[in-house]
């Protein structure tokens, strides 16, 4: 009797390890996450101007970005008042929105050169990647359309057609650089930050284009009218005037860009 009923248990037991083998498992397999993309490699492009290499006469470039919102009032009159040349990157969206400013550009075509930075102040990176939490372009059509939708509100809004762009945040990966360049356009980098995208307080921002050397290439903001910043902007165009120093417009000059930005 005990041998027929180890028999029958021990039966029982390969019967169920079998059936059991033909059975998909209840617990789900682990799935190996999929690969991320790399980030795609960005560059900060310097540029500079040829030097006037002469004793307390610095020459350098003003050039003030107009993203969104409204026109600096503090800047542009001092501008105007100093008769301060600068030249002045604008969006289609800030074109839409201050009509009276472009207009004073317009009227003071000695001071100001008008130049493209984007329909959408979409960053200029043909790769899908946030910067500064700004979504980029992804893709080289979205590029191109980017840059060509800044010119062509330039342009129907009476701006003579631009020959500089430079895009939102001023990063770039390599082969957007290429693709813009390859449209005719001259990428505007910068070697002193002067406002910090218009986040810095006056003192600082004062400080910083106030020590601009011979042959820089100064980036602010025009288009914050509430931020401190636009105030320290205004007094250091007053206190690099009173130095003797040389202001000129990108136009005006030559000009030196890395990461073959201008070649």
């Amino acid at each position: 009797m005990n041998r027929i009923l180890l028999a029958s248990a021990f039966l029982l037991v390969s019967i169920s390890a079998a059936f059991a083998d033909g059975i998909p498992s209840a617990v789900p397999t682990a799935v190996s996450p999929a690969p991320k993309a790399p980030a795609p490699k960005l560059v900060e492009p310097h540029l500079h101007i040829a030097r006037s290499n002469i004793a307390g006469h610095a020459r350098i470039a003003l050039t003030f970005d107009a993203c969104m919102g409204q026109a600096d009032e503090r800047i542009l009159s001092t501008l105007v008042r100093e008769r301060i040349p600068a030249t002045i990157f604008v969006t289609a969206r800030w074109l839409k929105r201050n009509p009276e400013a472009l207009g004073v550009f317009l009227q003071n075509p000695d001071l100001f050169e008008l130049e493209n930075h984007g329909q959408n102040h979409i960053p200029a990176v043909d790769t899908p990647t946030l910067i500064y939490g700004i979504a980029s372009a992804g893709s080289r059509q979205a590029v191109r359309q980017e840059v060509e939708g800044g010119a062509a509100a330039m342009v129907a809004a009476g701006i003579p057609a631009p020959h500089w762009f430079r895009g939102s945040t001023a990063k770039y990966d390599l082969s957007a650089i290429g693709e813009i360049r390859a449209m005719g356009y001259r990428i505007a980098g910068y070697s002193v930050n002067g406002d910090g995208g218009s986040l810095l307080g006056a003192v600082i921002t004062e400080k910083r284009i106030a020590s601009a050397k011979d042959g820089d290439v100064v980036i602010s903001h025009v288009n914050q009218p509430t931020h401190a910043a636009g105030e320290g902007v205004a007094k250091a165009l007053v206190d690099l005037k009173a130095k003797g120093t040389e202001f000129v417009r990108l136009e005006d000059v030559e000009d030196t860009g890395d990461d073959k930005t201008t070649e």
